[in-house]
């Protein structure tokens, strides 16, 4: 479906710039912590999670996928690549076996060492420290962007920053 375009005098308004600019420089600052640490061998999504796992040890998959603001299918995809590289390690939870229970490994916090903070973590820091009617109003306003010019093609849960559909890491 081809959507009309903006009229000339919307299209021109300082704060259709200043928006744009806006989020030129947010995706600017998370290709460039992406980058860093595809150097160092994690995307950010990994290092994100990484650095949940390591201040709430324990964590379930839930547990990780509420605190990073993302779907648990998609957590799970990461966590299993970082259980695979030997970053994370799972265990069955003592009071319910069921549950798994995930915490760094020595590889792991040396990795955190060696990495930036995760661009992720200052950008929910930084909604987050918004009132609550600038939050639902930015909420609101991103997803009817995002509805409008069809970022929400990935779906009801859209994976963690760079990272693809199959959780291969890839810039988008």
């Amino acid at each position: 479906m081809r959507r009309p375009a903006p009229s000339p005098r919307a299209a021109r308004s300082p704060e259709v710039r200043e928006a744009i600019n806006a989020l030129r420089r947010i995706v600017q600052a998370l290709r460039a912590g992406h980058a860093g640490l595809r150097r160092a061998g994690l995307s950010s999504a990994q290092l994100f999670a990484l650095a949940q796992i390591a201040e709430h040890p324990g964590a379930s998959i839930n547990d990780v996928a509420a605190l990073t603001f993302t779907h648990q299918s998609s957590v799970s995809v990461i966590i299993r690549r970082l259980v695979r590289r030997g970053f994370v390690m799972r265990a069955a939870a003592l009071d319910d076996r069921r549950r798994q229970r995930l915490d760094v490994t020595a590889k792991g916090r040396q990795a955190l060492r060696r990495t930036p903070v995760a661009v992720q973590r200052q950008l929910i820091a930084a909604i987050a420290a918004l009132p609550a009617a600038d939050r639902r109003a930015l909420a609101r306003s991103l997803g009817s962007v995002a509805r409008r010019v069809a970022l929400d093609a990935a779906g009801p849960y859209p994976p963690m920053f760079f990272e693809g559909p199959a959780g291969r890491g890839r810039v988008r």
